[in-house]
């Protein structure tokens, strides 16, 4: 296949040859008629915190392997070639049940395989505190339990491969140097620690911030609290949902320049309402409302849910609001999380195994995706 498009690093007008899923060439564009084309090329984008979309909530009593596969098929068609499902706090039953299922859908189903090299634990194991919990039930937030864990890596067929927890809880520390010496990536989040705990948390093992900004307390010390310590901490890479509700503009540059567009991950954190319609919604026993433009709140209270929206859209938000090149925003929701789980890289060269994006992008919009192979 003959692909032509300007490099996303670059500028240059190129043809890249691919097979299957390995680039031939990459060479400046000739003369020969293409098989597809678009205004840019780059490698397809990775997301590490997917929570379903259109209705379908990784962590349903009810999934199915054929939902897994429909919101594989829908992520991709926003880029999205690679992701973590996500389960978050919930019941014992109901994390083995979403755990269960997904490996399923890994065994059954190549292009859910090819898709998801990996699940994401979300808790249970974070703060009970309001504004730290976030949109996390409060009554199944609780203390790590290792042995719980492992009853879900065994439903998993051990495909956890990342946990967000809250470092201050009782046995924390002792679970993240259990866990990560397992080849889990622990990260923190929805924490209420203190920035002693957190760096404690780093030397056990923590090795991320999820989502960073968000779940977290409405107030804080304005100098002595976890998002300074967490964005100061050369050994976290940070996590964050530039999708224009989650952050101000002036929160995301402040992060990317705090941990350097080198330790940066850009997430969606799409939610089961991601992709829906305004309107009101009932998920996890609670109601929710998707509003104008993707934002997704518990109704009656400041908190988000997840959001609306996909990982292209953040492309080009972070644009926007950092001012970073299409580049480096492409690389931190590609090349950055792969790196952060030991994958290969997805990279734009002759040689290079991977997945592909073609799309359409001027400055100032959001990327509309073409095609992806791979």
């Amino acid at each position: 296949m003959l692909l032509r498009a300007k490099h996303y690093s670059t500028g240059d007008l190129v043809d890249v040859v691919f097979d299957g899923d390995r680039i031939m060439s990459v060479a400046l564009a000739g003369s020969t008629t293409p098989d597809a084309e678009a205004g840019w090329i780059s490698p397809a984008l990775f997301d590490l915190q997917i929570n379903g979309c259109h209705g379908i909530s990784f962590n349903a009593p009810t999934l199915t392997v054929a939902e897994v596969r429909h919101v594989v098929d829908h992520s991709r068609k926003h880029g999205i070639a690679g992701l973590l499902p996500t389960l978050v706090t919930n019941s014992f039953e109901a994390i083995r049940h979403g755990f269960s299922t997904l490996a399923q859908a890994v065994k059954q189903d190549s292009t859910v395989a090819k898709a998801v090299p990996g699940f994401h634990l979300e808790g249970p194991y974070i703060s009970s505190e309001d504004g730290a919990r976030g949109a996390h039930p409060l009554a199944h937030s609780r203390n790590p339990d290792l042995d719980e864990f492992n009853h879900w890596q065994e439903a998993a067929n051990g495909m956890i491969r990342l946990v967000t927890l809250a470092p201050e809880l009782p046995g924390a520390l002792k679970f993240i140097e259990e866990v990560t010496a397992l080849g889990v990536v622990v990260a923190i989040g929805h924490t209420s620690a203190t920035p002693a705990r957190i760096r404690e948390a780093v030397q056990a093992g923590a090795s991320l911030s999820t989502h960073l900004g968000n779940g977290s307390h409405a107030i804080l010390p304005r100098h002595d609290n976890y998002i300074w310590e967490q964005l100061a901490n050369d050994d976290l890479w940070a996590s964050f949902i530039p999708d224009g509700h989650h952050l101000p503009a002036a929160v995301v540059k402040s992060i990317i320049r705090g941990k350097t567009v080198s330790r940066s991950i850009i997430t969606c954190d799409a939610s089961s309402l991601a992709g829906l319609p305004p309107g009101r919604y009932r998920e996890w026993g609670n109601e929710f409302e998707v509003q104008a433009g993707g934002r997704v709140i518990v109704p009656g209270t400041p908190f988000l849910a997840g959001s609306g929206v996909f990982t292209d859209t953040c492309i080009g938000t972070v644009i926007r609001q950092s001012g970073v090149t299409l580049a480096e925003a492409i690389d931190m929701a590609s090349a950055h999380p792969r790196h952060l789980f030991g994958l290969p890289l997805w990279e734009l060269k002759s040689g290079s195994s991977g997945k592909l994006m073609l799309f359409d992008w001027n400055p100032g919009e959001d990327p509309s995706i073409k095609l992806v192979v791979g």
